[in-house]
């Protein structure tokens, strides 16, 4: 039977666009469809625009500590609406730059809701069109839980284009968007609380990652309330909110922003035309090839929560492009050894396993951990300190994880991913030449393990 298209992709993010993009470069005969902006939540309501977010913060902290280097600055004053504004300009241009890509590699845009009517054939703006493969890259969508009240919180995806500025915020939440919007916005100068239902936040992190964190946190004045919960949320006569935790305890905010998971967005898709089946928390259910229960329907990304990064949906997006494009190039997917990073205020960067994981998995485990104030801190007040700690394998000397918290964190664990996907040994850190003055040489100079 002849198609109209040889792959129709629905999802315009990070892996639809990847793969998209590479199976036309193969060859293939590729539609893209998408309801609400081209590069899907990372360019739009993600880590790009965060990260602007966490750049502009980091300046409170550069102004407080340039008078240490001999400068006099009159007193900082910071606009959201500006920093909001240039943001939303740069996300314009990332927006304009995915559509490029995507034409100027042959494929078929297509804007608006697409739905699924039988596993060959997708419907769109009243449209029908037939595909050999549909690979469904729809994403993640953030989800409030529907406590009294929950009309009043926002998540992420509003958090981008608040008006103002507020006051007072209360971030609910104990994961990485959490805690790195709890930095931008204490950085930038609102009274923050952190509120998270569990003991410490950052559950899966090495535990001395964790705790570093929290002591750094706590020095900078960032109000961390654990072990905490909201039963309801009311919003007063003047525009302020009222919240009331499950203690009974009340607290006052101008924001509720929630940062407590997501879920695959699926709303509307047409999967029940299909024989696509979805796991126990919703996800799309997948084997290794990325293929869903239905032979002519693929998935990848967010949407299957395996490991919900852009760079891991990027690296799909390749896999599935080139098995069904290009087999002779194909290879699988590493889900080993993924680096990541938190951009909390202050960083951190991760790779491998936490010492925990190494225990758990049998290693007979040797830890080196060094903590120290960075050598631009000395001229300063700042009493901030890094951590940096590699977990080794004492049998084989193999490094099995790697982790610090402090500036720079994900650039400087980038690095040392490589190294570690390589299979670096502790002697391999020991004999390598350290870079100097740097942080990063730490790493290389760790010589006497912890007792434990």
């Amino acid at each position: 039977m002849a198609y109209d298209f040889d792959l129709y992709v629905i999802g315009a993010g990070s892996g639809g666009v990847r793969a998209a993009r590479f199976a036309a470069g193969f060859g293939a005969k590729v539609a893209v469809a998408e309801s609400r902006y081209l590069g899907g939540t990372c360019v739009n309501v993600g880590c790009v625009p965060k990260k602007l977010l966490v750049y502009g913060a980091h300046f409170a902290e550069d102004f407080e500590q340039a008078s240490g280097f001999g400068w006099t600055l009159d007193e900082a004053q910071f606009d959201w609406p500006t920093l909001i504004a240039n943001k939303d300009r740069e996300i314009n241009r990332l927006n304009g730059i995915y559509r490029t890509l995507l034409v100027n590699s042959g494929v078929t845009l297509h804007e608006g809701h697409a739905k699924i009517v039988d596993p060959h054939t997708v419907e769109i703006n009243g449209e029908r069109h037939s595909a050999k493969n549909i690979l469904i890259a729809t994403g993640g969508w953030p989800q409030i839980p529907e406590i009294a009240g929950h009309e009043h919180a926002i998540s992420s995806n509003q958090a981008f284009f608040l008006k103002a500025l507020p006051k007072r915020v209360l971030v609910v939440g104990g994961g990485y968007i959490a805690v790195e919007f709890a930095g931008i916005f204490h950085g930038l100068g609102a009274e923050t609380t952190l509120l998270y239902r569990g003991e410490l936040f950052l559950r899966g992190f090495d535990a001395a990652v964790r705790k570093h964190l929290q002591e750094e946190l706590t020095k900078r004045g960032m109000d961390l309330q654990f072990n905490s919960d909201i039963e309801r949320i009311d919003k007063q006569a003047d525009g302020s909110l009222k919240v009331t935790l499950k203690d009974g305890r009340q607290l006052e905010a101008d924001c509720v922003f929630y940062a407590t998971g997501r879920r695959p967005m699926l709303d509307n898709l047409g999967l029940e035309n299909t024989g696509v089946k979805l796991d126990k928390k919703g996800f799309v259910e997948v084997d290794e090839l990325y293929q869903t229960a239905e032979p002519s329907i693929l998935a990848l990304g967010d949407v299957i929560g395996r490991v919900q990064l852009t760079p891991v949906a990027l690296a799909e997006g390749m896999a599935v492009a080139r098995r069904l494009f290009k087999p002779e190039q194909y290879r699988a997917v590493d889900y080993k050894m993924i680096p990541t990073a938190v951009f909390s205020l202050p960083n951190i960067g991760t790779v491998g396993l936490t010492e925990e994981e190494a225990r758990e998995a049998g290693h007979e485990v040797q830890i080196f951990e060094s903590r120290f104030r960075p050598m631009k801190l000395t001229l300063t007040e700042c009493q901030e300190r890094t951590l940096m700690k590699l977990v080794v394998d004492a049998k084989t000397d193999k490094v099995l994880g790697c982790h610090m918290v402090g500036p720079d964190a994900g650039e400087i664990v980038q690095g040392l991913a490589i190294a570690l996907k390589a299979g670096a040994t502790k002697r391999d850190f020991d004999e390598t030449i350290g870079v100097h003055p740097t942080a990063a040489e730490e790493f290389v100079t760790l010589r006497t393990p912890v007792a434990r």
